[in-house]
């Protein structure tokens, strides 16, 4: 089964209408929110009042009530855990994803596949992590839409629970306040891609209930993570600040009851310590050459994957791990590239030096300058790496959507070319989209 590929850059927004295209242009995302909720954006307001006015009729009043509690004020336990990065939180802070009740599998003609049979306690299937992102990832692909009536082809409801329960395989479709049967409650620091964060509000289930499938850390701080989630307009994968948008203290880890070790799949609850060199090296296939992978990436060695990381021991491991502990200053049988006790804890406890920027060529006594990071590089941002990032596609032949410039505030102009030199590498989808992340700055400085 095909294992969840790194990703430079998540896109910004799910959102596509000319609405809300527009005000990412000339907005900053900073902007946006106010006291009041989405100031100047139209299109954001016009899809929470959408979303409630095509509820059904007996949800109409609740949702009424939580369309308004949307456009209300923003938590300051958002502001708390949401450092400026790529991602939507939810119209004026409270997620709006009313939910279905449990209900079995629906069949083509949208009516039962099997018949209904409350009470009876049902067994978790075996799975793996990677079948429960992969899962996840065909929703995420069809952009299926949100919707607490309808079912998808594949006899799931559209809805946050409805996602989860078709992404962990389960025999029919369960809701927010069920789905802690199939799990196991974990803490924190022992989540891995796979487990869910869930937050089911038993005084009042429609408001705020929602469910996330969490998709691995976004770097060594584990402030924010990927989150694959179903959420209006469609499913998604994007940045969240931990645990939520908002209603962070609610939300509870929780690990499926159904997932088996081995290959891609889950790692143990003793992942911070060394697993042993067997797990290491030529032929390894395991869930400890992805965490390795994805450690090295978070400290610098993003540029020794072309693709990955995955569980199947590669050069690029190798390389990455050997730079990381050059880094550190190690010389001969401390850096053949092989972790050992010493490089796993550095990694794991985010000690030592990262991996430094390649330099800019044979003979050059320069390096590549540090990557500022991607919040730079979004809809309304003024800042002066937006100016160097502009010379130096001007340098490389890659300003032809410039009519004036380049300039220090990011325009659609800059996007179009960065995607110009993105497609060049011969990259497409998400890795073409124009804003650039670690790997296109350093392609394109090198």
């Amino acid at each position: 089964m095909k294992a969840p590929v790194f990703e430079e850059v998540d896109p910004a927004s799910d959102c596509d209408c000319p609405g809300c295209v527009h005000w990412r242009r000339v907005l900053p995302f900073s902007s946006r929110l106010g006291p009041s909720g989405p100031l100047g954006h139209p299109a954001a307001r016009a899809h929470v009042l959408a979303r409630a006015g095509v509820a059904r009729a007996p949800m109409a009043l609740a949702l009424a009530a939580a369309a308004g509690s949307a456009l209300g004020a923003v938590p300051a336990a958002a502001a708390v855990h949401a450092p400026l990065r790529p991602g939507v939180p939810p119209a004026g802070g409270q997620q709006d994803t009313p939910q279905g009740h449990r209900s079995p599998l629906h069949g083509p003609a949208g009516k039962p596949a099997l018949p209904v049979r409350p009470g009876k306690a049902v067994r978790a299937t075996a799975t793996t992590r990677t079948a429960i992102l992969n899962r996840a990832m065909t929703w995420i692909d069809a952009q299926v839409p949100y919707s607490m009536d309808d079912y998808w082809r594949d006899g799931y409801r559209q809805d946050c629970s409805g996602f989860v329960s078709m992404a962990w395989n389960l025999p029919g479709n369960e809701w927010t306040g069920s789905l802690d049967s199939f799990g196991v409650r974990i803490s924190r620091d022992r989540l891995q891609p796979g487990d869910i964060l869930l937050f089911h509000n038993p005084d009042n289930p429609e408001k705020g209930s929602h469910v996330v499938i969490f998709g691995g850390w976004t770097d060594h701080t584990h402030t924010q993570y990927v989150a694959y989630e179903q959420a209006p307009p469609h499913a998604r994968k994007q940045p969240t600040p931990y645990a939520y948008w908002t209603n962070s203290d609610r939300y509870v880890p929780y690990r499926y009851r159904g997932i088996t070790e081995g290959a891609g799949g889950a790692l143990p609850s003793s992942s911070t310590r060394y697993p042993g060199a067997a797990y290491f090296g030529t032929g390894a296939n395991n869930a400890y050459v992805t965490q390795l992978g994805r450690l090295l990436v978070d400290r610098g060695g993003r540029r020794f994957y072309t693709k990955g990381p995955g569980p199947r021991w590669s050069a690029a491991d190798r390389r990455a791990t050997e730079a990381f502990q050059r880094a550190q200053g190690w010389k001969g049988a401390d850096a053949d590239g092989l972790p050992g006790p010493k490089t796993w804890s550095y990694l794991v406890g985010g000690k030592g030096r990262n991996i430094p920027a390649v330099t800019a060529g044979p003979g050059s006594s320069h390096t590549v300058p540090g990557y500022p990071g991607r919040a730079v590089f979004r809809p309304g941002a003024n800042d002066a790496h937006v100016t160097q990032l502009g010379k130096q596609l001007v340098k490389k032949g890659f300003g032809t959507y410039y009519a004036s410039g380049p300039g220090p505030r990011w325009g659609e102009a800059d996007r179009r070319n960065v995607e110009a030199f993105q497609r060049a590498q011969g990259w497409r989808g998400g890795a073409a989209d124009g804003y650039p992340g670690p790997e296109t700055w350093r392609r394109l400085f090198s």
